[in-house]
This record gives structure tokens, C-alpha cells and sequence, in this order.
């Protein structure tokens, strides 16, 4: 499972990355007048995108319970958040200290992502550090004795089960008789 996650985790984080080179190259092309930088990352994106739809191995890992909430939580990060905070600052400025063009909301709005994604890096080292230490201390932690007569151990195994079959099955009589 830990796999799992660290491979959620790097699809998350390049995915963002992805996003954030699309964001910037659309204000780099607004900024020198010519749309080359941002249809090249346009097709650059388009291009991964169709690798993850027509290869079977990326869409079935890309399908995975894990990889879609990073993701889902890598788009909250990188693109609800940021919106959400450029706009209401892009009014603040507008209204209190000077009108703002279409470039420079563009750039509000890439440096907040940035920001973001930033974050939620941050946030995926903080949950991966957190995992390494309770493994550490649960691994660490007093282990099971265990016995050197294998046959004892296996004996008692099979007792138990036997009599909590008994117990389950008992229990079912009761149930069965108490709703009759």
C-alpha cells in the first residue's frame, strides 16, 4: 500500500507541475505578445493527456482510488484555492489602489497557484514524514514472543478457532430464537 501512496503522491505532484507550466507559459505569452510559449505547453499537455488515455498500464494506475484523491486534492490546491483568492484580490486592488490588466490578474493568479502547489508539497513531505515514524515506532514497538515448538502454537491456533465457531454459531441460536 505504502507504494501505492508514493506513487499517488509523484503523479499528484507532476500533474501540478503540468498545470503550473500551462498557467505560466499563458502569462509569458501575454507578456512578449506571441501565443508560440503557450500553444508549446498547450501540446506538450495535450500530448500527456493522450498518453494517459490510449496506454492501459497509466490508465489503470491513473484510476486508482489513491492517485484520483491526490490529484483531487492537488486541483483544490492548484486551481479552486488560487481562483478563489484572485479574484477577491484582483477586486481589492481594482477598487483600492489601481486598476489591474488581464496580464497582471494572470499573474496574480499563476503566483497564488505557485503558492499552492507549494503548499501542498509541504503538505505531502509533512504526511510522508509522519508515515515514516509511525512505521518506525510501530515497527520498534514490543513484538510477539514467539514460540519455539511450532505444533504448540498451531494447536492453539486451531482451539481457538474451533471455539469461537462454537461461540459465533451459539450466539446465532439466541439471536434466531429471541426474534421468533
Amino acid at each position: 500500500m505504502p507504494k501505492v501512496r508514493h506513487y499517488a503522491d509523484l503523479v499528484a505532484t507532476l500533474a501540478g507541475l503540468m498545470w503550473l507550466m500551462l498557467y505560466w507559459s499563458i502569462s509569458v505569452s501575454l507578456h512578449i505578445g506571441s501565443a508560440e510559449p503557450a500553444l508549446a505547453a498547450l501540446l506538450l499537455l495535450g500530448s500527456m493527456i493522450l498518453v494517459s488515455f490510449v496506454h492501459r498500464p497509466v490508465r489503470v494506475m491513473l484510476g486508482r482510488y489513491h492517485v484520483r484523491k491526490r490529484r483531487t486534492e492537488m486541483w483544490m490546491h492548484i486551481l479552486a484555492l488560487p481562483l478563489n483568492l484572485a479574484f477577491l484580490l484582483a477586486i481589492g486592488i481594482d477598487h483600492l489602489i489601481t486598476p489591474m490588466s488581464g496580464a497582471q490578474k494572470m499573474l496574480l493568479f499563476n503566483v497564488l497557484a505557485t503558492a499552492s502547489w507549494l503548499v501542498f508539497l509541504v503538505t505531502l513531505l509533512i504526511k510522508l514524514l509522519a508515515r515514516a515514524l509511525a512505521d518506525r515506532r510501530g515497527s520498534s514497538g514490543a513484538e510477539p514472543a514467539l514460540s519455539t515448538n511450532g505444533s504448540t502454537n498451531s494447536a492453539n491456533a486451531t482451539l481457538n478457532d474451533t471455539s469461537n465457531d462454537d461461540n459465533s454459531a451459539s450466539g446465532l441460536h439466541r439471536r434466531d430464537a429471541d426474534e421468533a
